[in-house]
C-alpha cells in the first residue's frame, strides 16, 4: 500500500489506499519507515511523499487505532525518520491530513497543499495524546496559541489559514502539485549530496 519510485535522485513516495481515505495501518507505518531508510543509502537527493486520491491520510485506520496503534511508538519512529533523511523532503497534501499523519507532515521539510486540503489533530476529543515530537514541530511552526487552537481546540484549519499561519508553505491547484513539488526538488537534484548535506545540518540547528 505504499507505491516507491525512485528515479534520477528522487524519490515518490505514494500512500495508496484511498478506497479508505489513504488511512494508515501499523503495517504500513512500518513500511514507510523501511523504504525512508533504505532510500538513505541509495542516490536519493529529494522524497516527496503524497496520497493517491483526494485525501493525504485521515490518520490510523479506526480499527487498528481502537486496537492500539494510536498511542504506537511506530508513528514517532515514522517522524524521526523522516526528519532525520540528510535529503530535501517534501509533502505533497493531495487533500486533508488527519490524526497521526501529521507528524510526518510536520517532519518534512517543505509542506505544499492542495487548494481543497484540510488540517486536523483532533486527539482532544478522541481521548489520546499526540506523538511526542508533534506538538513542538507544530508549534515551531505556528506558535503556541495555533497550536493549542488545533491541538486543544480541535479547529478543522483551511488551507488558506494553514497558509497565513506557516503550517503550509504554498498553496497548488491539485493539477500542478506533483510537478510543484518536482519543481521545488531541482535545485537538490543536481546538488552533490554531501552539500546538500550541509545546508540542511547548518538550517536545522537551533
Amino acid at each position: 500500500m505504499i507505491l516507491c519510485d525512485l528515479k534520477d535522485g528522487l524519490a515518490i513516495l505514494t500512500i495508496n489506499r484511498p478506497e479508505k481515505a489513504n488511512s494508515l495501518t501499523e503495517a504500513m507505518l512500518t513500511e514507510l519507515t523501511e523504504r525512508l531508510s533504505g532510500l538513505s543509502g541509495q542516490d536519493c537527493r529529494a522524497v516527496i511523499l503524497t496520497g493517491a486520491g483526494k485525501v493525504f491520510s485521515a490518520g490510523a485506520d479506526l480499527e487498528e487505532a481502537r486496537a492500539g496503534l494510536a498511542t504506537s511508538a511506530v508513528w514517532d519512529r515514522l517522524s524521526r525518520q523522516i526528519a532525520a533523511m540528510p535529503c530535501l523532503t517534501i509533502a505533497a497534501l493531495n487533500g486533508t491530513l488527519a490524526g497521526g499523519a501529521f507528524g510526518m507532515a510536520l517532519a518534512c521539510d517543505l509542506r505544499i497543499a492542495v487548494p481543497e486540503a484540510r488540517f486536523f489533530y483532533p486527539v482532544m476529543r478522541l481521548g489520546f495524546l499526540p506523538q511526542p515530537a508533534d506538538p513542538p514541530r507544530l508549534t515551531a511552526l505556528v506558535g503556541p496559541a495555533r497550536a493549542k487552537m488545533i491541538l486543544m481546540a480541535g479547529q478543522k484549519i483551511e488551507a488558506t489559514e494553514a497558509l497565513a499561519w506557516g503550517l503550509i508553505d504554498r498553496i497548488v491547484p491539485g493539477g500542478d502539485l506533483m510537478a510543484a513539488a518536482r519543481d521545488l526538488a531541482t535545485d537538490c537534484l543536481s546538488a552533490a549530496p554531501d552539500h546538500q548535506a550541509a545546508i540542511k545540518t547548518m538550517l536545522d540547528q537551533p
